[in-house]
């Protein structure tokens, strides 16, 4: 590696490659606001009809059947997903896949907080993927569809079988609008506003399958459901939550936020583009990665790498002789290197994984500015090894 690298020439124009909440759509300002119902009731026409919007938009752009139920619920993603998993398990068995920090947290819940019996646990460390063909569709199927904290994702919807008996329960967080989901494999799917759309963060959307709904009306659990977990009255959908009626108070700000970047998808041409740009962003990460004899994807199979939250591990001899603790201090000063610089803000790998980078690659991320900060990543290491190499001589 070459020594004494001077610093690139260009930075990215915008240094936000966090992973959550995500980087605001290109040309964004504070104006984008100034259209929301402030200070209206949100049972108010006009905010109503704003939350509708935001459902209708997302169910055209996605290509959401239907007969399929699209609606706004609280508390993000993990909102959305945990009132799915407390309103439809237990009728029957359930596999569920975990292999990195948010699907284990699941595999957690369904173990120690629902207490299910009948559960099947097909788990792999960060980095794989849990062997699909193991999974039975006999039981209800919990899974994500990309590992945000892994940089892992499911390579597509042909594991999953479309003669299922039970349902298929999918974080797609940080997957939709990056990649063409198969809605017919999939019977409930979560995701927020804070991903792939840049939006701010609070809200979470839920999509039900017509044989979701069938479950949800024909089906009690043994537990009781907070409020904002209830799907149900008397037995019957609560068909309010899916036309904007929201079970709680949203904020007006944020459904405006959304909004603008769903008219920005829509302008800049729909599904199709922002899956091009986060795989055009992903490419040029892998590019690098492959021309670079220091750093590697934490994916280990080409097929499973995330396009959205790429993960990477550092596997230069000297780092990887250096204990965990080590590994992450080196990794967060080379990220408060890059900090300071103003090229990379919020690349640190999460908290419960190995030591590593993780780089934010969806669609609001302009893949020019990918490619600027590669030569920075290449910078912050050989600058960050040097010094302590030296300090240790």
């Amino acid at each position: 590696m070459e020594k004494n690298l001077p610093k690139p020439d260009v930075k990215p124009a915008n240094p936000c490659f966090s992973s959550g909440p995500c980087a605001k759509r290109p040309g964004w300002n504070l104006d984008a606001l100034k259209g929301a119902t402030t200070g209206r009731s949100h049972r108010a026409g006009p905010a109503k009809a704003k939350l509708k919007e935001v459902i209708e938009k997302q169910r055209k752009i996605l290509g959401i059947p239907d007969d399929y139920k699209v609606g706004i619920v609280p508390a993000s993603d993990t909102g959305a997903f945990e009132m799915a998993l407390w309103s439809l398990l237990g009728a029957r068995g359930v596999d569920v896949l975990a292999w990195e920090s948010f699907s284990s947290g699941w595999a957690g819940d369904i173990k120690n907080q629902l207490k299910l019996e009948n559960a099947n646990y097909h788990e792999a460390g960060y980095g794989e993927l849990p062997d699909l063909s193991q999974v039975s569709f006999d039981n209800d199927v919990v899974f994500v569809w990309n590992g945000t904290t892994s940089g892992v994702r499911v390579p597509d919807g042909d594991w999953i079988n479309a003669g299922r008996s039970g349902l298929t329960l999918c974080d797609a967080t940080s997957a939709v609008f990056a990649y063409d989901l198969p809605w017919d494999k999939l019977d409930v799917t979560t995701w927020s506003w804070q991903k792939v759309l840049g939006g701010e963060a609070a809200h979470g959307m839920i999509v039900l399958s017509p044989r979701a709904v069938e479950k949800l009306e024909s089906y009690t659990p043994n537990w009781p459901l907070p409020k904002i977990f209830r799907l149900t009255k008397k037995g019957k959908l609560i068909e309010g939550i899916f036309v904007g009626e929201t079970i709680n108070t949203p904020s007006m700000l944020a459904v405006e936020d959304c909004l603008d970047a769903l008219n920005w998808v829509e302008s800049i041409g729909g599904l199709s583009e922002t899956i091009s740009r986060s795989e055009s962003s992903f490419q040029a990460i892998e590019s690098w990665v492959n021309d670079t004899d220091w750093i590697d994807f934490l994916a280990t199979e080409p097929a499973t790498r995330s396009t959205t939250s790429v993960c990477l591990k550092i596997t230069d001899d000297w780092f990887t002789a250096q204990d965990d603790e080590n590994q992450a201090s080196l990794i967060g000063e080379m990220c408060k290197s890059l900090d300071k610089e103003g090229v990379a803000f919020d690349i640190k790998g999460y908290r419960d994984a190995p030591p590593g980078l993780r780089i934010w690659c969806g669609a609001t991320v302009e893949p020019g500015d990918v490619a600027a900060l590669l030569q920075w990543l290449e910078w912050a290491y050989t600058t960050t090894k040097e010094q302590q190499q030296k300090q240790a001589a």
